[in-house]
């Protein structure tokens, strides 16, 4: 038995949440098993106790990891061993990462990494959430520097009622998804989406949530006292007051006619310009600015520049609300808008918003376009996504573009929830929708700007949307005493300032959220006024919107895929396919469209020409079900016997004329009246017990005589 083994556990919404501590993974500095309903979690952390020379940030990595094994499943496909983070895996280390990172020390700068891996799941318990509070857990046993605890839960509102960490089956019926760390006294991140909610009950929602939390933070803060390490000593770099003073003295002219441009790219040469005579004053006297002849005065200029420029802005924004560009507090900037820019794809928009411009577009087609995934929880098809890209040159750098970063995935993540709550049904909407947000400038919010842009192109497709989607980001500026929000923020005030809060709706409610913060919290004033301000924002940017199109496309555009869908029996879908694929392949060929069955017996036919679609759904529907007597078909002669001749009505429905059928006179040779190819009008006149078709041309009309 091992004596160093501790269990703990709590009530945590109404599921047992047991921590496991002193039994596995020994050598990491902290590491605890979590687990609830079936599911675990094993996370581990750990620190390196030296610093990489040049190191000028905190390297922090989480890395949350689904193993198959957990849920007893095989990976699909020829590889069998997990690979890369699926994108769900790496949305939800950001989740992780982005409560924990304002919580370390400012200065401490090694190389941290937070492990999460899912080792057991049961749908009871949440694995997700099971990886944020075992992050917090580890970290806050360990000796490593951490400002916890803190802790983490979704909050949903399942028949009105609002609920913790509900089961993987219960988010089907929940309208809100809200995703909340914190500690015991301020909020430290939100993400989430709603089914347009007004915001009082998101916000009462997130409070809910918090409250909820305290009790967990209460709970590992006892772990902590009984088996938590002594935390490392690390003592920050102390500012350099030499060279505060020596910028504060010598350079707040130069820094205010940096910070008075209004353009970004002008701006930014403006600030390079100004390193530079930073940099080379520095190298001249370095003694004045607190430094010796072996500092890098690369970085010891960048470093007075911003923190010069961070105080300014700062005191600008607390002191006389006076923000870059001179505008507002609340004041959003200028809006332009577009849409149907681009011939061929299927919808498309432009959405500029001062320097943060987006060009999304809308593919849209049948179900071989859905996203397919493949996790612990099952598989799953998407059926609508999209997808957000930030090329370098959106921000003027110089570098190639070296696939997805977790930021993209992040960014597009949130966007895709803000949309996703006004698509239409499966049942009004069977359409595979694909939307893809190409960044082309950026300074503030191009996440925000891809929901207004995606809206915007997603109605000129001619998806009927619930309604419009806006988005806009929030910022934040707080000494610890007073705060002023900022609506609307640019990348320097996102740079500068203490909080980036994303909200996207509609006119009557939210759809997505997501806030992060550079500080150690959030009252829950900030959070209330942040919501409210950001409402006003969004209705701005909603009606300048709709100067260029508020309701959908009536008619898709000219090469977009129609979708017809029709019902039949379950036992006839193997009579639709054919023997090895043949009469659905046959049907695709003829009418230029592709079939989809469902096991539920629907069957959707995607194409171009609707006349062709509408006769491949009359093909089919007259080779599953056969004739209805009374009918009048076109039908091939195929062959003719002396008693009459055998025709096709369609492929595999073929029935007898009888010589006495083809005309009102006596007929003793069919041959006399029609060729084997001719084409004739029949009607239906009887189907016998056996299914077999009798068929008349004089009921038509009369077969003339060949002379």
């Amino acid at each position: 038995m091992n004596e160093n083994k501790k269990v703990y556990s709590i009530n945590y919404g109404g599921k047992e949440v047991t921590i496991e501590t002193g039994r596995l993974a020994k050598q990491a500095d902290g590491s605890v098993l979590v687990s609830s309903e079936g599911t675990s979690v094993l996370v581990t952390v750990c620190s390196a106790r030296t610093m990489r020379d040049g190191m000028d940030f905190f390297p922090l990595l989480v890395e949350y990891t689904e193993k198959l094994y957990a849920a007893g499943k095989f990976l699909g496909g020829y590889l069998k061993r997990e690979g890369r983070p699926q994108t769900q895996e790496t949305l939800n280390a950001r989740l992780i990462d982005r409560p924990l990172r304002p919580l370390f020390p400012e200065g401490y700068m090694f190389e941290t990494v937070v492990s999460c891996t899912v080792m057991s799941y049961q749908p009871g318990g949440d694995p997700e959430i099971l990886a944020a509070l075992g992050s917090s857990a580890a970290l806050t046993i360990s000796d490593i520097p951490f400002a916890g605890p803190i802790a983490t839960c979704k909050v949903g509102r399942v028949n009105g009622e609002l609920c913790i960490n509900p089961s993987f089956e219960a988010w089907e019926e929940s309208d809100l998804e809200i995703i909340v760390a914190g500690s015991s006294t301020a909020i430290l991140m939100v993400e989430g989406e709603a089914d347009i909610v007004p915001e009082a009950e998101v916000l009462e929602a997130i409070n809910y949530g918090h409250a909820e939390i305290k009790k967990f933070v209460a709970f590992l803060a006892e772990i902590q006292k009984e088996v938590g390490k002594t935390k490392r000593e690390f003592i920050s770099t102390a500012a350099n007051e030499t060279l505060v003073a020596k910028m504060a003295s010598d350079w707040s002219s130069k820094a205010r006619e940096v910070i008075s441009t209004d353009d970004k790219m002008e701006r930014q040469a403006a600030n390079r310009a100004f390193e530079a005579e930073v940099k080379t004053a520095m190298a001249n006297a370095p003694e004045a600015y607190g430094l010796t002849a072996d500092d890098s005065f690369g970085k010891e200029s960048y470093k007075g520049v911003d923190g010069l420029l961070y105080t300014m802005m700062r005191a600008d924004i607390l002191d006389e609300e006076k923000r870059i560009a001179g505008r507002g507090l609340t004041e959003v900037r200028s809006i332009e808008t577009e849409v149907d820019i681009l011939k061929t794809p299927h919808g498309s928009s432009l959405f500029t918003r001062g320097e943060t411009q987006v060009l999304a577009t809308v593919t849209v087609g049948g179900s071989t376009g859905a996203q397919i995934s493949d996790r612990i929880v099952g598989k799953k098809e998407d059926r609508f996504y999209l997808h957000y890209n930030f090329p370098p040159y959106s921000v003027g750098e110089a570098r190639g573009v070296r696939g997805v970063g977790r930021r993209e995935l992040g960014h597009g993540n949130l966007a895709e929830r803000a949309i996703k709550a006004v698509m239409p049904s499966a049942d009004d909407y069977s359409y595979t929708t694909r939307v893809v947000c190409e960044v082309l400038e950026s300074n503030g919010s191009s996440s925000m700007g891809s929901v207004c842009s995606g809206s915007m192109a997603l109605l000129d497709a001619g998806c009927p949307l619930k309604s419009p989607v806006a988005g806009i980001a929030m910022g934040l500026i707080t000494d610890g005493n007073r705060f002023k929000i900022l609506t609307d923020i640019l990348g320097d005030e996102d740079h500068l300032g203490d909080m980036d809060f994303k909200v996207a709706g509609t006119a009557e409610g939210i759809t997505a959220i997501q806030m992060d913060i550079k500080i150690t919290g959030l009252t829950p004033e900030i959070v209330e006024d942040a919501i409210s301000q950001a409402k006003e924002g969004r209705l701005h940017i909603l009606n300048e919107m709709a100067k260029s199109i508020s309701t959908p496309r009536q008619e898709f555009k000219d090469g977009v895929p129609r979708i017809r869908a029709f019902k039949i029996d379950t036992d006839k879908i193997g009579g639709l396919i054919g023997p090895g694929g043949k009469n659905i392949k046959k049907l695709q060929e003829a009418y230029e469209v592709n079939i989809e069955i469902d096991e539920d017996g629907t069957v959707r036919v995607v194409g171009i020409d609707t006349e062709k679609i509408q006769a491949c759904i009359d093909l089919a529907t007259l080779q599953l079900n056969g004739p209805a007597v009374g009918s009048i078909y076109t039908a091939e002669v195929v062959t003719i016997k002396d008693y009459g001749a055998f025709v096709d009505i369609a492929p595999g429905v073929s029935g007898l004329v009888h010589v006495s059928e083809f005309a009102d006179e006596r007929v003793s040779d069919p041959n006399e009246y029609v060729s084997e190819g001719d084409k004739i009008q029949v009607k239906v006149t009887e189907v016998d017990r056996m299914g077999r078709l009798k068929l008349s041309a004089k009921a038509v009309e009369a077969v003339a005589k060949k002379s």
